[in-house]
């Protein structure tokens, strides 16, 4: 039996706190219906890269540090190594990818916010050190707004849903009136507390009005075999993770966190067509990009995004990234920024009420 990383709720005191959340849930979802739920990968994707022009033209002149705030192998380093060799050709310079996983990404992309602003360090972080973190931890030491200069998004994909194959529920209809029937009967397994896996069913708890009781684990291999082993019953992860064990029949899909249906699951329904209609316009996804310390001079900004748009728009580059199921999306820094403030505002209510606190 896989065994959690945190004291699990009682079934006592999972009822006793679905009565306290459901208290502001109704104002809640009204305000998260009405407010920031725009379509992230259709509005940065159509962003272009800002003008190269007016870039600095002694910039680079030295190697470039590439802090990524994940391990060797997960989605942020294969971006990353995948650009790599791009960009060499693009600014003449090495960029030497420097894997820094701690703390939830919090530490490297402290590092960088830290750094002298001069171009010559960048962070390639995510959702969750940019836009989770700040209602996350409360002794934060960097503020993602003010410390740091976003630069461009880089990738995103969705999470799914999945479920254990035992599980009476085929849809998110169905999941949905389970969970109504049977206040804290379920739980559901996240790869950890606070990340997008958590906060993804902690978004439809809300809207729902639903409750479901949640199970942190650290990562994702022992939290899926958590869910396939029946302990937990549902679980939101990347795809690429979830996959394996659906194509095996052990675990089955209930929809993609998506706007639209996602193109290597196009079969999978979206969470916001499950006809559910507090789940109408529902859209959560992983996404991640590159910043550098607040205060890098103009120029440099634009000729490094310059650089990364470019190499983002590479053939070879692209099919390797949807390879990984990961949908290449590029733009400016205002659009990059705009998205970090918004998702910080989107999932602000949703960590509140989570009850989620790293110290």
């Amino acid at each position: 039996m896989t065994t959690p990383t945190h004291h699990t709720f009682t079934q006592r005191r999972a009822f006793t706190k679905r009565r306290t959340w459901l208290a502001a849930g109704s104002a809640w979802a009204g305000l998260a219906l009405a407010g920031s739920l725009g379509l992230i990968s259709t509005a940065y994707a159509q962003g272009t890269s800002v003008s190269a022009s007016a870039s600095a033209p002694s910039f680079p002149n030295k190697p470039i540090r590439w802090v990524v705030v994940a391990p060797a192998g997960s989605s942020l380093d294969v971006i990353a190594r995948a650009m790599q060799d791009r960009l060499k050709d693009n600014l003449g310079q090495a960029v030497v990818v420097e894997n820094k996983p701690q703390a939830g990404g919090t530490v490297g992309t402290n590092e960088v916010a830290k750094s002298a602003p001069d171009g010559y360090t960048w962070v390639m972080s995510y959702n969750g050190p940019l836009s989770f973190a700040p209602h996350l931890y409360p002794k934060l030491t960097y503020h993602p707004e003010k410390d740091l200069q976003a630069v461009m998004i880089t990738t995103s994909q969705p999470n799914v849903i999945a479920a254990n194959i035992n599980l009476p529920a085929q849809n998110m209809r169905e999941l949905t009136s389970l969970l109504k029937a049977s206040p804290g009967k379920y739980n559901f397994a996240s790869v950890g507390n606070g990340s997008s896996s958590h906060l993804t069913m902690e978004y439809i708890k809300a809207v729902t009005q639903t409750y479901a009781v949640h199970i942190p684990f650290n990562g994702s291999p022992p939290a899926v075999m958590s869910t396939l082993s029946g302990d937990t019953q549902l679980i939101a992860s990347v795809p690429t993770v979830i996959a394996p064990q659906v194509k095996q029949g052990r675990l089955k899909y209930l929809a993609v966190t998506s706007a639209q249906r996602y193109a290597l699951l196009p079969d999978v329904p979206t969470v916001a067509e499950s006809g559910v209609p507090e789940l109408k316009g529902f859209e959560a996804l992983a996404w991640n990009g590159v910043l550098v310390a607040a205060g890098t001079p103009r120029a440099v900004v634009e000729r490094i995004n310059s650089a990364l748009n470019a190499a983002l728009n590479d053939p070879a580059v692209k099919e390797r990234l949807k390879a990984a199921g990961l949908e290449p999306i590029g733009g400016t820094p205002e659009q990059f920024a705009k998205l970090i403030h918004d998702e910080s505002v989107k999932w602000a209510p949703i960590i509140k009420r989570s009850g989620a606190r790293i110290d």
